[in-house]
């Protein structure tokens, strides 16, 4: 019956963030304020594991392959779908869900444990609008741009371990890269990425909302917004698939 409480109260919330909203000129000026938040300053971590995780899918794509019917091209073909279809909207999604979403968790609870949010309701703000809103919008918008670049670094990290190893020829890499390839992957990552994009916002900011206490509760407030916002993203994983591709 708890989880029934948090989903009731939670679309209840959502009703407080897209109902009565105020000037559209804060709007702007604090949505441009955290795409820089949530968008730019995830940029490193993003780039880092992307580089990475393309090159270790190449290494071990490339070492399992033993069959000497299976053509070398195959590695550039798996590191691309697997960049594109998982990892990059997928991984990424999670990792941003315990950076960003911590973050939005604690930023959000701590004004509520101040009372900042009950005085921005005294004052007759929609404080869940205000607050909550612009977080939301920026990161749909931003968070498609970092999975591209994720993309983009990941499948360039499997061709400069292919280049500097020699684990796979770099041309057999790149004819993989371009074998098959259907544009509606990309598409596909993309909605995901918008999809896990609000609920890393909304889940988080849900939780620090309602946090009640001092800074202990902020603190579990936030842990629990990355829990949910991770098993929520990968229950809505499996539904888009189910819907979008089969």
């Amino acid at each position: 019956m708890n989880i029934l409480f948090h989903i009731g109260r939670y679309l209840e919330f959502l009703g407080h963030v897209f109902g009565r909203p105020e000037r559209m000129s804060l709007y702007g000026r604090r949505v441009s304020e955290e795409v820089d938040q949530l968008g730019v300053k995830s940029l490193g971590i993003v780039a880092l594991l992307s580089v990475f995780m393309g090159a270790v899918i190449t290494i071990q794509t490339a070492s399992n392959i033993d069959a000497a019917w299976i053509p070398d091209y195959v590695v550039g073909f798996t590191a691309r779908q697997s960049v594109i279809l998982e990892f990059s909207p997928t991984i990424i999604s999670l990792i941003l869900a315990g950076k960003v979403g911590s973050n939005i968790a604690a930023e959000v609870g701590t004004m509520r444990v101040k009372e900042q949010i009950d005085a921005l309701d005294i004052m007759g703000v929609n404080s869940a609008s205000y607050l909550i809103l612009p977080k939301i919008v920026a990161a749909m918008l931003i968070n498609p741009f970092l999975i591209v670049i994720s993309m983009f670094l990941g499948i360039f990290g499997g061709w400069a371990v292919s280049a500097l190893t020699g684990v796979v020829a770099p041309n057999d890499y790149i004819q993989g890269l371009q074998w098959d390839f259907d544009p509606f992957t990309v598409t596909y990552a993309l909605i995901k990425t918008v999809v896990f994009a609000f609920i890393i916002t909304s889940v988080a900011a849900y939780h620090g909302y309602h946090t009640h206490g001092g800074a202990l509760e902020v603190g579990r407030s936030s842990t629990t917004a990355v829990v949910f916002s991770s098993v929520v993203i990968l229950i809505a994983n499996y539904m888009l698939t189910q819907l979008l591709l089969i």
